[in-house]
């Protein structure tokens, strides 16, 4: 029998030595926790035991994941989505529950326990899918924004299906409808108590912490707030990870978005590392080494496998434009889930379902998430093959274009020069997360930015057609960095012939032509030495010790007298 500290020693030395390799050959961490947990679970060596904390602190992880994803989301952000959501996730859900339950149900098992069965199956895995998105920079693609909304609705979905198996348990040949109004409010007022509590305590909380300028009180504030949301939730019925991802939702919205990311980044991949490693702890490996057995979970994990991508590609392809993308769709969501895992062992330990059936299942569920890396790394080529498409032999010049092009259909900055102001410009822009795309006459200037990666057209940026292809249509704002008034003058005409509306800055070396430049249709004109000028102005007050306050009404009214005080 092992001490405590010899297996913490133990997992953390096989962790360093295996997450080392892995990135050796380039492959997902997750690997690397999943094998560990496969060699050293219960199944095999057993030098780690699946105890209450382990998944405790493996749940835990899965909600720090999901409330550093809500980070990145806003609520307004999140409405948006509510088709995808609702309408996609329940169909998935429905769809992929009622084809293995009616193959449940033929295979001896009565129609509700196969209800839960086909549940436990439609699950995917939050944790897993949502980190190789994210390490492959897919989140964001259409086929990751559609996987996510699944995701989230399946969290909603897991409510009702625990509740049918616990009535099943219970004796009861149906779920109460008491108690199916009862959990239904339990949820929603979770929900609404987690999005209250961000909306009005949260910023007011952390503005008060900020200034205490206390490190270690920023990061208790930060667990408290993860621990309390996905407490509530959990509380509520639902899982962790929906009450910490509502809790991150709302906080993306202030200032102390980035630093909160920081803070909780090092928690949540020492407690995400853990989870995996309690996936691969599930994993029997006695089942594989018979023969007969093997063969049988080969034939529930291909099963599970093309089923759930075939029918997720299905209720996809509604809202897609191409087969490829709900076919990559459905292959993300294939896999199974920690959901699942759970309404499994369930039925299993109530002896709801015949342990030959069971248990072949419950293990074929946990391949599935030990071979997600593989799955989802080759999500594209799969897809490809199965369409019997090659996709476009594309040189990196048109890869390049290809690229730009999707820019120019979402919301963007389009930046008239790419000199040095119109490249600075642009790194301030990436940095805060702004996607742009610049348009210059400079030959060389154009091709050392598109070898460095940026989205950079070569053309003359009064050309109306040009600017169509900039995405002027769907342009926030336009900044012209030229320092010729002539060539702003010319570009803002063919600005407010196609957008009048479009907010647009104006770069000039003096005010001598701000008049001219504002009645072209300049939203606001910043002259260089006069801005520099204030620069200086505003340290010297700072450095005479006037409050930063006072030091900003100056500013403010400087410009507002269009820089009169200084002239």
């Amino acid at each position: 029998m092992l001490t405590p500290l010899t297996e913490a020693l133990i997992l953390l030395a096989g962790s360093v030595f295996l997450v080392t390799l892995t990135r050796r050959l380039s492959l997902p961490t997750s690997i690397a926790y999943l094998v560990l947990g496969v060699a050293l679970g219960p199944h095999a060596i057993g030098v780690l035991s699946d105890s209450g904390t382990t998944r405790l602190l493996a749940e835990l992880g899965v909600a720090f994941l999901l409330f550093t994803l809500g980070l990145e989301f806003s609520l307004p952000r999140m409405l948006a989505m509510r088709r995808e959501v609702f309408g996609l996730g329940s169909a998935q859900v429905v769809a992929t529950a009622s084809v293995f339950a009616v193959l449940g149900h033929r295979l001896g098992i009565r129609w509700l326990v196969a209800v839960v069965l086909g549940g436990a199956v439609a699950m995917s895995s939050t944790a897993l899918l949502l980190q190789q998105l994210t390490e492959r920079a897919e989140l964001n693609r259409t086929h990751g924004r559609l996987a996510f909304s699944m995701l989230l609705f399946q969290d909603l979905a897991f409510v009702p299906f625990l509740a049918l198996a616990s009535a099943l348990i219970a004796g009861q040949d149906r779920l109460p409808l008491s108690g199916s109004l009862a959990a239904a409010l339990g949820a929603a007022l979770a929900i609404v108590a987690v999005l209250a509590a961000g909306r009005w305590l949260l910023r007011p909380l952390f503005h008060e912490i900020a200034h205490s300028r206390l490190r270690e009180l920023f990061t208790l504030a930060v667990l408290l707030v993860v621990l309390s949301s996905a407490w509530v939730s959990h509380i509520a019925g639902l899982s962790f990870a929906l009450g910490a991802f509502l809790s991150g939702m709302m906080l993306a919205e202030t200032e102390y978005r980035h630093q909160i990311e920081a803070v909780i980044r090092p928690f949540r991949d020492l407690l995400l590392g853990l989870f995996f490693i309690s996936v691969g702890m599930l994993l029997d490996m006695r089942l594989l080494t018979r023969p007969s057995e093997l063969a049988i979970v080969l034939a529930m994990l291909l099963t599970l496998v093309i089923l759930k991508a075939g029918i997720g590609a299905l209720v996809t392809r509604p809202f897609t434009t191409t087969d490829f993308k709900a076919l990559r769709t459905g292959i993300v969501i294939a896999i199974g889930g920690e959901f699942g895992v759970a309404l499994c062992t369930i039925l299993l330990q109530a002896r709801m379902v015949p342990e030959a059936l069971g248990e072949p299942l419950l293990v074929a569920i946990v391949l599935s998430m030990v071979l997600s890396p593989l799955i989802l790394n080759n999500n594209k080529r799969v897809a490809r093959l199965l369409l019997r498409e090659h996709g476009p032999v594309r040189t990196a010049s048109e890869r390049e274009e290809a690229a730009t092009h999707e820019i120019a259909l979402r919301e963007h900055v389009i930046l008239c020069g790419f000199g040095r102001v119109g490249q600075n410009v642009a790194r301030v822009l990436e940095a805060q997360g702004f996607e742009y795309i610049a348009l210059d006459l400079d030959p060389a200037r154009i091709r050392a930015a598109r070898q460095a990666g940026d989205p950079v057209i070569f053309g003359d940026s009064s050309d109306e057609e040009l600017l169509r292809q900039a995405g002027l249509p769907t342009a926030s704002v336009l900044v012209i960095s030229f320092s010729d008034p002539a060539t702003s003058v010319g570009i803002l005409g063919s600005v407010r012939r196609l957008r009048p509306e479009l907010p647009v800055l104006v770069r000039t070396a003096d005010d001598s032509r701000i008049k001219e430049l504002q009645d072209a249709g300049a939203t606001d004109v910043v002259p260089e030495t006069f801005e520099a000028s204030l620069m200086l102005v505003s340290h010297v007050l700072m450095l005479l010790h006037v409050p930063v306050p006072r030091v900003v009404r100056a500013l403010e009214a400087i410009r507002a007298n269009r820089y009169a005080v200084l002239r």
